[in-house]
């Protein structure tokens, strides 16, 4: 890495205060038993089938900001005391200071310490990759991943300083490039740099100066051909920075060293797109052209872009380039009254616009850079900051002191040019002397600008159509990008000394074994081993089928009939008898039609009504039929069942209900079972109590996720959502548990916080906390081993989410019971990542599934994998279409001593749980429950932002943490599985 005067030691760690250095309760580990899923199932006892309903957790807080405080008080804890019971699979305690990977030790009680980041300088590494997998059968694979040789030149770092400042980075680049243009030869001695586009540029070797200052002249393209030129007169002052050190690098590569040399692996990764950069239009990581493959319309104006993602990456087989095909939709270059028409899909040339439609086309053209066409070959560009509110006809500006002119006039008279829609309102565009009015017909859209507001359901699903590509087809995209892109003819590869393979990288490969499922002993099936990720129902009856005994059903649906309505209902009702539930066939009153609009009366009606008739006895689940297009119905309802009635509510959509189909009624049932607190399957492994570091001790497995507000929305809060399971030994139901934070922070709040009670004192809560108290109240056990799977962390998060969030399980536990540490597991899931995996043989069928893709259970950890970390990729699901997109798993701290063959079977088999379908699922399904958890919170606070979303007000409250907190869960929606 670049070797920098006056810095410190670039070693990369974390940081945990003293006070964390807890004793902890360390415990034996039982024996290691085979792996699951080698044959038949063994014989068993039947197991209980009734067990007790998850207790509440403690409500949560009004206040869902960071809070500072000392610990809570014994009197607050004497309810939750964490006292271990006797269950099976359990074993004695050991004395602490047993030795463990990343263990803390040798420290006191952290209950009374404030919330905040660690500060000592107690180092926190990564925890090492211990070995290699060898569970499953062997294959191979081909990855998206193409071998770069490591060049044998010094990496140079230059600072880039450029007088006036520019805000472009196209623009720093058409400077720096005149600068290459007019001084390679002579001040530069021949070098060719790499440019980031902003305050750096790298060479290979060393420039003849180590400072010197550049007068650039740009001129300016944008008038036209024939126009007058803008010329500008620019100051460039290169300096010298810093050396990268590629013996670093090698070191890293080879597994010496543990801390990534970031700046080299950036330089070489800059080095790698310069050349694309000036191609195409580069948009992240990824860069896109029409010239790739012809754009497809998406509707109302926008169009989709092929392109293809391309990053270095440091892998065991050293440097890898990995590259992957993207789609994104584009404004389409049309004239903006064309674009304008598309948008609102009507004639805007004869009619008068509506307030609605403006509002429209403000909203869609606001920052979108357009250029005039009224004045011949000269094309100015502006970008497009408003909309008036009066028709053409009517705006003037004034040209002196006493007179007025119309904006219809000065064209005329300026440019001969008549305006003929006279009654359409002129864009707002910035930075206009004379006037800052263009008349819509007088522009058309700049090409290659990026639409990053949301899509429609519409254009999402013809996004997708082009996206959707079959494994073989996508393999040969990405061979063929990289034989266009040919890297062996880029002059800065060359320059730098890159060398890239053309061919994709072979992995050697494991299918790990599906895990058998247990069913309910009165089925036909009373255990299923899935075949290629998937199964089904029939002749099985649910683990723990729970009770519906008051029921009600809401008809919002116009066309649906009442006998329709009641047809669909008694067709519902058999379905999850037949699968194991006792379900009352009738509901408590008649079907209740109501109008979308007025939902809370309608709810509130029946749940009065429902009341009344059980003599105030609550209804247990509430059906909803909807609209197929049902707007913001379908957010009203489950936030006023959740949050202000405490009703767990099934929707159903009109299309659904006509058709009447067994399998979606099937799985229909399974999310009521879970949604009542019932099991659907479970682990064959789990029940029999031989699954590595879960059963031996009790074990609770939480999955965590942050969803941020989409692009463009300025001030709406982030949703962070965290489940933990609430049965041992089975881990199969999760409570869970939402708040609101602050705009799009990653780090997870909520999980620990303390806050002065004026009557208890100093009082410790959060969800990290709660969920443990309900995991004690359901199973009558304290956990003694956490498994944490955190969703949603970039690469470039890892260290400050572990730092924080591992900081706060701890003093979570440590607030219930002095010296309460369990042994922890934290491990990232990542989904948005470009690797993908390809069959060997496409046209071996025998070692690919339906759809073409790798068979569910393949899991990699060599060759593509991190040098020196713990993490692996897999593919736990059979893709249905396209490509199946394997999730990443990175094992960050892991005081239970997994091996790689412990960790992957666990998350695998784990996929097979997932209570929605009879499938298994590509992503762990806690981290999965904590997604669905996090997006159903955003429709909490639906109502609120849109009544202020004028003013960017509506999170917005006064108090230390600045966020509107979410409106609670009812008790008895938060400890079931109501995000299903």
């Amino acid at each position: 890495m670049p070797i920098r005067q006056m810095k410190e030691s670039s070693e990369q760690h974390l940081v945990i205060k003293n006070h964390l250095q807890n004793t902890m309760n360390s415990v034996q580990r039982a024996p290691k038993t085979a792996q699951n899923g080698k044959g038949p199932p063994p014989s068993h006892e039947s197991h209980n089938t009734k067990q007790p309903h998850n207790q509440a957790s403690p409500p949560l807080s009004k206040n869902r900001g960071r809070r500072r405080g000392r610990g809570g008080k014994k009197s607050d804890q004497l309810d939750v005391c964490m006292r271990p019971s006797s269950r099976p699979c359990t074993v004695a305690h050991k004395p602490a200071n047993q030795a463990s990977n990343g263990s803390i030790q040798n420290g006191h009680d952290s209950s009374g310490m404030e919330m905040g980041f660690p500060t000592s300088s107690k180092s926190l590494n990564f925890a090492p990759r211990p070995g290699y997998g060898q569970v499953g059968t062997k294959c191979i694979v081909k990855a998206n991943h193409f071998f770069a040789e490591l060049p044998d030149k010094d990496l140079n770092q230059y600072d880039v300083t450029i007088t006036p400042e520019v805000a472009s980075r196209m623009v720093n680049r058409a400077i720096i490039a005149e600068l290459v243009r007019l001084y390679k030869e002579s001040d530069l001695g021949m070098r060719l740099p790499a440019y980031d586009g902003r305050k750096s540029l790298y060479t290979a070797g060393e420039l003849p100066f180590a400072w010197k200052e550049f007068t650039i002249k740009l001129v300016s393209k944008e008038d036209g051909i024939n126009g007058p030129k803008r010329e500008r007169e620019y100051k460039v002052v290169l300096k010298f920075v810093a050396r990268a050190n590629m013996h670093h690098l090698g070191q890293f590569l080879a597994g010496k060293r543990a801390d990534a040399p970031q700046e080299a692996l950036q330089i070489l990764d800059i080095v790698l797109r310069e050349l694309s950069s000036k191609r195409y239009c580069p948009i992240g990581r990824s860069f896109f052209s029409p010239d790739i493959r012809a754009p497809q319309r998406l509707g109302d104006g926008l169009e989709s872009w092929c392109g293809f993602y391309q990053s270095i990456r440091p892998t065991q087989m050293g440097l890898s380039l990995n590259i992957d095909m993207a789609s994104a939709a584009f404004i389409e270059p049309l004239p903006v009254i064309e674009f304008v028409a598309q948008l609102l899909g009507k004639d805007v040339l004869s009619r008068p616009l509506s307030d609605s439609d403006r509002v429209k086309i403000k909203k869609a053209l606001r920052g979108v850079k357009v250029e005039v066409t009224h004045r011949g070959n000269v094309r100015r560009k502006y970008r497009v900051s408003g909309l008036t509110s009066q028709p053409t006809r009517e705006l003037a500006f004034p040209v002196d002191d006493t007179t007025m002119k119309s904006v219809v006039d000065y064209f005329q008279e300026m440019y001969s040019f008549t305006i003929q829609h006279a009654h359409l309102p002129c864009l707002q565009v910035g930075n206009q002397k004379k006037a800052n009015y263009l008349p819509m017909e007088a522009c058309k859209i700049v090409e290659g600008q990026r639409y990053t507001k949301r899509l429609n359901e519409r254009q999402i699903t013809a996004l997708l159509k082009v996206t959707c590509q079959r494994p073989r087809d996508r393999e040969n995209d990405i061979l063929q990008t990289v034989q266009h892109n040919a890297y062996d003819q880029d002059p800065y590869a060359k320059e730098f000394g890159i060398k890239i393979s053309e061919k994709l990288a072979s992995v050697e490969a494991r299918i790990l074994p599906a895990p058998w499922l247990k069913y309910h002993e009165t089925g036909k099936e009373k255990d299923c081993l899935p075949q290629v990720g998937q199964w089904n129902m029939m002749n099985k009856k649910m683990i723990n089928g729970m009770t519906v005994s008051r029921w009600a059903c809401i008809n919002f649906s116009r066309s649906v009939q009442e006998s329709v309505a009641r047809g669909f209902c008694n067709e519902l009702a058999q379905m999850c008898q037949v699968s194991g539930m006792e379900f009352n066939p009738e509901p408590v009153i008649p079907i209740y039609s109501a109008r979308p609009e007025q939902v809370e009366k309608a709810l509130k009606h029946v749940y009065h009504a429902s009341m009344n008739r059980t003599k105030g006895k609550e209804l247990e689940l509430l059906l909803a039929i909807l609209p197929d297009n049902n707007g913001s119905l379908y957010g009203d309802l489950k936030r006023i069942c959740e949050t202000d009635l405490g009703l767990i509510s099934q929707c159903c959509l009109t299309k659904h209900v006509f058709k009447i189909s067994k399998q979606y009624l099937a799985n229909v049932s399974l999310k009521i079972n879970v949604k009542m607190g019932g099991r659907n399957t479970v682990l064959l492994d789990a029940i029999s109590c031989r699954i590595p570091l879960v059963s031996d001790i009790p074990t609770i497995i939480f999955g965590a996720d942050v969803t941020h507000p989409e692009n463009g929305e300025d001030s709406s809060p982030s949703i962070a959502a965290v489940v933990a399971s609430q049965d041992w030994p089975e881990v199969t139901k999760y409570a869970g548990l939402v708040c609101a934070q602050a705009h799009r922070q990653e780090l997870i709040q909520d999980l620990y916080k303390t806050w002065q009670d004026p009557v208890r004192g100093t009082v410790s809560g959060g969800m990290i906390r709660d969920l443990l108290i309900s995991f004690r109240k359901a199973t009558g056990q304290k956990p003694l081993r956490i498994i944490f799977y955190r969703d949603g962390v970039s690469e470039g998060q890892f260290y400050q989410v572990l730092l924080y969030e591992l900081d706060a399980i701890r003093k979570a536990c440590a607030s219930l019971e002095p010296n309460y540490q369990p042994l922890v597991t934290f491990i990232v899931v990542q989904k948005r990542h470009h690797t993908r995996l390809f069959a060997n043989n496409h046209r071996d069928r025998s070692s690919t599934d339906k759809s073409g893709n790798i068979l569910p259970g393949t899991v990699v950890d060599s060759k593509i994998c991190h040098p020196k970390e713990f993490d692996f990729y897999l593919c736990s699901h059979a893709g249905i279409q396209g490509t199946s997109r394997p999730a990443h798993y990175h094992v960050l701290w892991d005081e239970n001593n997994f091996t790689p063959d412990g960790i992957q079977s666990l998350t695998n088999n784990l996929c097979y749980t997932y209570a929605r379908c009879t499938r298994s699922v590509s992503v762990v399904p806690p981290a999965y429950y904590a997604h669905l958890a996090a997006f159903r919170a955003r429709f909490y606070m639906e109502p609120e932002m849109q009544d202020n979303s004028s003013t960017g007000g509506g999170t917005k409250v006064a108090g230390e943490s600045g966020v509107r907190p979410l409106p609670a869960l009812k008790e008895n929606v938060k400890r079931v599985m109501f995000y299903c």
